[in-house]
């Protein structure tokens, strides 16, 4: 018997698969973008309390009526978006199943879908499963711009959407606002919808501000927002996400996502919605804590050696380190990546993971850092073990 010709060129999660290395020889995990703190006191209470409380049914499938509001607020606090949680609100289970829900509802077979690379590596095979064809657009180091002309160059008659993640995982890139406006021209000039993926919306350093495509003009109508809990407030196993787009959109999202998984987990709901009351002071200690920890570490990687990107927002940094490659005589990333476990006891990303075209990511490795200062400074000094 074989296993579907969809599912044929799949494989583990690469991210999910260093973490279960790393587990297995000991070391420090900056592979998986999992912070190992605690989420702040009032949401972990706000869960004891549904727990204790009566939400251990089923909730309306496309989300619990308190918290598509409390969205519905948020975008309207944050951005001035105009969200009736009603019609254009959908609650998923994580951003990675309203993704794929999304693309479920909105794609048909043979449609394309313009991504820019390098992705999340749900993205592509959220595609295939919905039977469409990605083409990939490049993010050119070192600020990970994209040639507009390339962008355009890249619509077809088959053309449905564009899908892209600002700030982005790896590469820590957040969207200009012109850059924003070059794709929602593009979007408007060929009739395409704007699929964003904006988890970490509110991990910005350096004065960077975080603009959604929806907010600019003609974009409310063929945008879908996704977003949810899991980064912000550091609940990643919580798994709660959500959509935010036009009623027609929203309606085919809302079909997918109750045949995918139903709902998401009831009383995890009911706690999100305090963390979506948060007061401001939580968000700008959110930023500064991170940029801390960038700080921290973008200092050890590059004492260590590494080509690295300062990254703008998310936590990551995505380096080279075709150095090393030769000097340990290794063959590629994966290979590298694999060589620190086994013997700096550091586990990082293979970049070829984020890429379409392999060989753009064969030297690069991304490290994460939503960790605690003393386990930063242990993987730093671990790294120093690189110098020559």
């Amino acid at each position: 018997m074989q296993i579907s010709k969809r599912v044929q060129g799949f494989t583990e999660s690469v991210i999910r698969e260093m973490t279960r290395v790393v587990a297995q020889h000991g070391g420090v995990n900056l592979a998986q973008g999992m912070p190992n703190f605690p989420p702040p006191r009032e949401l972990l209470e706000a869960a004891h309390r549904a727990i204790d409380g009566d939400f251990h049914q089923y909730a309306i499938t496309w989300g619990t009526p308190r918290l598509r509001r409390a969205i519905a607020d948020k975008y309207q606090k944050f951005y001035g978006m105009d969200v009736d949680p009603e019609r254009h609100v959908t609650v998923c289970c994580g951003s990675t199943e309203t993704m794929l829900s999304t693309l479920l509802a909105v794609l048909n077979p043979g449609d394309e879908v313009i991504i820019f690379e390098p992705f999340y590596e749900n993205y592509g095979p959220g595609c295939i499963i919905a039977d469409a064809q990605p083409v990939f657009v490049p993010l050119d180091p070192p600020d990970f711009t994209f040639d507009p002309d390339r962008l355009a160059n890249a619509v077809t008659p088959r053309t449905r959407a564009v899908v892209f993640n600002s700030p982005n995982n790896p590469t820590g890139k957040v969207f200009s606002r012109a850059e924003l406006q070059t794709i929602a021209d593009l979007c408007l000039k060929h009739d395409l919808l704007a699929i964003t993926d904006e988890i970490y919306e509110h991990i910005v350093f350096d004065g960077a501000s975080h603009t959604p495509i929806a907010t600019l003009p003609g974009m409310a109508e063929r945008t879908i927002t996704i977003s949810g809990i899991s980064k912000s407030y550091s609940v990643t196993g919580w798994r709660v996400g959500y959509a935010v787009a036009p009623a027609d959109l929203s309606l085919g999202i809302r079909r997918a996502h109750d045949f995918v998984t139903v709902g998401a987990p009831h009383p995890l709901q009911e706690a999100a919605v305090t963390a979506l009351q948060l007061p401001d002071a939580y968000y700008v200690k959110l930023r500064e804590a991170y940029q801390a920890r960038r700080d921290l570490l973008f200092g050890y990687v590059e004492r260590a050696g590494f080509v690295a990107w300062k990254p703008r927002g998310a936590y990551y940094i995505l380096t080279d380190a075709a150095h090393f490659l030769k000097r340990h005589g290794v063959a590629d990333d994966t290979a590298f990546a694999m060589w620190l476990i086994e013997n700096v006891g550091v586990a990082t990303v293979p970049g070829s993971s984020f890429y379409a075209h392999p060989e753009l990511g064969r030297t690069k490795i991304r490290f994460c850092f939503p960790k605690t200062d003393d386990v930063l400074r242990d993987a730093g000094e671990r790294l120093l073990k690189l110098r020559v």
